[in-house]
């Protein structure tokens, strides 16, 4: 609370720039290759707010012909705006992480499984 009695506003620009507890994950050998991917999610998760948000728009479009923002923050889609919603989400996250996906499992083929390994190691 401020010194009015009122509640501070939230400050989203130091929420988004605090630094999070903990050690940051680490996926890849390369840290370069770590911040292009938290870059990237980054970047997916604000595309799909922007979809989400335009979706929005179009339906409202359709339904009343001209929005006003007013209108655009207060929209809460039914059931079927709901699951088309959704379908579009996981369609647009898995064309995205089709690349990743795809190197992962390319790697999971070149890798013999642990049980041959340590049978080859055990007939040595």
């Amino acid at each position: 609370m401020n010194s009015d009695g009122n509640e501070d506003p939230l400050d989203w620009m130091a929420l988004a720039n605090k630094k999070a507890k903990g050690k940051r994950p680490e996926f890849f050998d390369e840290p370069e290759d770590d911040r292009m991917f938290s870059i990237l999610m980054a970047l997916v998760g604000e595309v799909s707010v922007m979809r989400q948000r335009m979706d929005t728009v179009e339906r409202l479009l359709d339904e009343k012909g001209a929005v006003s923002r007013e209108d655009i923050e207060n929209y809460t889609p039914d059931r079927d705006a709901g699951k088309e919603r959704g379908a579009m989400i996981r369609e647009y996250i898995f064309r995205v992480m089709r690349g990743p996906m795809q190197a992962l499992e390319a790697m999971k083929e070149q890798e013999a499984p642990i049980e041959d390994v340590s049978r080859k190691l055990r007939d040595m």
